[in-house]
């Protein structure tokens, strides 16, 4: 049995043989049959839970006259996203604002979930940063069509025709790299910070720890503002309109 939060236990517990049974369905053999949902899965699961709940007790006491301090945080969040999609973006930026902010708080929630004992960062596995990356890839490449139309592929072809055949694949390769920068730069320094973290812990339990433990709190929240601030470049690159 692999080593597993509490949190993953459960989930195996009550539905590891359904998710066996359907992705043996799927062709898909699981590396343990009997616990085939992993941490990464759990974890990310748990911050979707959590983000659901919080956007369902926002919406339940959203108030004029006297708002809550959820719908504060919300309030705040929004401007701080559309503030910062404005500048980036530009004109039209509300378009992105929904998922700028779901991608902000996800990443944010998911690296801040290994602080907190018995959790483990969805982020500080390599799968899920990457999953992150190829949806902001296609998201962002998917605008660019739209708002382009099929004259988006001419960032791929540069400025005079002689050039095609060079600056392509160049530019595919650049693009692609995107998504490995964006995989790797999250992965990494979260895999760092939670090994750096739970190091410390076990050697020296009380007092030293607590600095990384900080550390690692300033690590979680640049990562996050990092992969959304790129993103909202990405989307702004892909949807101007002088290609």
């Amino acid at each position: 049995m692999p080593t597993q939060t509490l949190f993953t236990q459960f989930l195996n517990q009550h539905f590891g043989a359904f998710t066996t049974s359907f992705l043996q369905a799927l062709h898909v053999q699981p590396k343990y049959p009997a616990y085939p949902i992993t941490d990464a899965f759990a974890m990310e699961l748990l911050v979707f839970l959590v983000l659901i709940a919080y956007f369902i007790l926002v919406r339940m006491t959203l108030s004029v006259e006297k708002p809550a301090g959820v719908q504060h945080l919300a309030e705040i969040t929004h401007e701080f996203v559309s503030e910062q999609g404005s500048q980036i973006i530009g004109h039209g930026s509300e378009r992105f604002t929904s998922y700028l902010t779901a991608l902000g708080l996800f990443i944010l929630l998911a690296n801040l979930m290994g602080i907190i004992p018995g959790l483990k960062s969805p982020t500080a596995y390599a799968v899920v940063p990457l999953g992150f990356a190829l949806v902001t890839f296609v998201y962002y490449h998917y605008h660019g069509i739209r708002e382009n139309g099929w004259a988006y592929i001419k960032q791929f072809l540069g400025p005079v025709w002689w050039l095609y055949p060079l600056l392509l694949p160049i530019e595919l390769i650049s693009h692609l790299a995107r998504v490995l920068s964006l995989t790797v730069r999250l992965y990494a320094n979260m895999f760092a910070g939670d090994l750096v973290t739970l190091a410390f812990f076990s050697l020296v339990p009380v007092g030293i720890p607590l600095i990384f433990l900080g550390l690692h709190l300033g690590v979680a929240v640049v990562q996050a503002y990092v992969f959304f601030l790129l993103a909202a470049i990405y989307l702004s690159l892909a949807t101007a309109h002088d290609h």
